[in-house]
């Protein structure tokens, strides 16, 4: 199926998950976002300005002088400025929107609030939280079981750990992401057949990120063992350059997960600290290209990206948002094949990725039809998830 045949979500449909997201999950952070921080007048007022906008008006264009202005325009902000937010791709629009709450707060003006990430009080309770406590403690009963059965519980936990999405609770509700689990695809197989045990200086894992804090830190131990248990001689995790999608983890989200780590007993405190080992002896890199936060799929990468990308063994591409950035953020049939999307990719790939919107590939034709047999929007609840792999021999 070519991208002809399968139209870009949009969210101008009532109903949509894609309009829900416009039309409440946007203003209700605006409003968190605004309560979470003692803002003066003038930021309360900017962030007010865009709940207007966004609720009952058009897209407004970035200030004239903003540094990333042309960028912006080039990006095709100029022809989006002036029509109703419900009118953009959903891609754009939602990519859009979080350049203009970090503009209303003040993130990237000259000023006290410069640098200052909106969405850090929300990031760091999580990370401070007793769920985060207790994941690190069962981390202790995995120390005795054979090291296939340690790989595949630290992967479940770096591809569940995509249920503590804080923008996906804003309107879901912190239980909502609960109840019955399942992966509508499973391949593990081929992924740990590309990264044996043993000790492989060569091979070298990239990770690119989705969320900090709750789901960062899975994310982590799973690079510790990979490399601890020889599957990786190097690995990079990739961050977001600044912040987005309320809670993308940052390099300063991986610092304090690092910490977080390292200051725990038992077998977490172990991987933490051989995680800062790492870092500090070059076999664990973190970046954050600046492409992390445009508006566009993988496909359209620059090509010092490609270049760095094309290092790797295996990219692990964690979460929603990086899914539909790889597979084209359109309504594919679900069984359309997922290698066939993500064949562009200039590394073997791995998708990590708990369901949370409506792009979804590669899911076998009987699993497509029972699921939607269900009467379920399985496709949005969280409740589903999926493990898939392109670009390496079957």
């Amino acid at each position: 199926m070519n991208t002809d045949e399968a139209p870009a979500v949009r969210a101008d449909v009532p109903g949509t998950f894609a309009h829900s997201v416009l039309a409440e999950r946007h203003p209700a952070l605006v409003r968190q976002v605004r309560d979470a921080t003692p803002y003066p007048p003038a930021v309360r007022g900017a962030l007010d300005g865009l709940l207007a906008e966004i609720t009952d008006g058009t897209v407004a264009p970035l200030p004239p002088d903003a540094h990333d202005a042309r960028q912006w325009d080039a990006w095709g902000a100029g022809t989006a400025v002036g029509r109703p937010w419900y009118d953009l791709t959903f891609l754009w629009g939602e990519s859009y929107f979080y350049r203009r709450l970090l503009g209303a707060v003040g993130y990237f003006a000259p000023g006290v609030r410069q640098g200052l990430d909106p969405f850090a009080p929300f990031k760091d309770a999580e990370l401070r939280g007793t769920a985060v406590d207790e994941e690190l403690a069962a981390l202790d009963a995995l120390a005795e079981h054979p090291e296939r059965e340690r790989a595949d519980a630290l992967l479940g936990a770096a591809l569940w750990g995509n249920r503590a999405d804080l923008g996906f609770r804003i309107t879901a509700g912190e239980t909502a992401p609960g109840g019955a689990a399942q992966l509508v695809a499973d391949e593990r197989e081929r992924l740990w057949d590309m990264l044996p045990p043993g000790d492989d200086p060569a091979a070298t894992v990239h990770l690119i990120a989705d969320n900090a804090a709750r789901e960062l830190v899975p994310d982590l131990l799973l690079l510790d063992h990979l490399l601890h248990t020889g599957r990786a001689g190097s690995a990079v995790l990739h961050v977001k350059p600044y912040p987005y999608y309320v809670s993308d983890a940052t390099a300063a989200d991986a610092d304090a997960a690092l910490r977080r780590l390292a200051a725990a007993g038992g077998a977490a405190g172990e991987a933490g600290r051989r995680l800062w080992d790492a870092v500090a002896e070059g076999r664990l890199a973190i970046g954050a290209h600046p492409f992390f936060c445009a508006p566009f799929g993988y496909a359209e990468m620059p090509d010092d990206l490609r270049r760095h990308l094309a290092t790797a063994t295996v990219t692990l591409l964690k979460g929603d948002l990086n899914y539909r950035r790889l597979v084209g953020d359109r309504l594919w049939q679900p069984t359309t094949p997922f290698a066939d999307r993500a064949a562009h990719f200039p590394s073997p790939v791995a998708a990590l990725r708990t369901l949370k919107s409506d792009v979804v590939t590669g899911v076998a034709p009987a699993t497509v039809a029972a699921l939607d047999a269900s009467g379920e929007p399985w496709r949005v609840t969280g409740t589903h998830a999926l493990v898939q792999v392109a670009g390496a021999d079957a």
